[in-house]
């Protein structure tokens, strides 16, 4: 049973899909992607967030991910605590930071 902003990720094409509505439909080829399951240097990946007036910042990495055609971020993501997705898209030219206006 999928559950709502859960991440999946195609096996052949390597699109990701998020769950808008949770339910019992099935996500064959689709392998569940889990936050901070990765064996990969913390300090580089862990996303760090600090209060700024108005909102947040969110930094990935407390040592700032380097970002690379080969290796970079995809997003950052911030869900407040009523539920709502704010979130960034990266290019591998953008520094892995995001300010959310709460």
């Amino acid at each position: 049973m999928s559950k709502r902003n859960e991440l999946y990720k195609c096996s052949e094409s390597g699109q990701i899909v998020e769950v808008l509505v949770g339910g019992e439909c099935g996500v064959a080829g689709m392998e569940h992607v889990v936050e901070n399951t990765t064996d990969a240097a913390t300090e580089k990946h862990v996303p760090v967030v600090e209060k700024i007036e108005g909102g947040y910042r969110v930094t990935v990495g407390e040592v700032e991910h380097p970002m690379t055609e080969a290796h970079s971020i995809l997003w950052i993501e911030l869900v407040t605590n009523n539920n709502e997705v704010l979130r960034k898209y990266l290019e591998p030219t953008d520094r892995p930071v995001a300010e959310f206006k709460t």
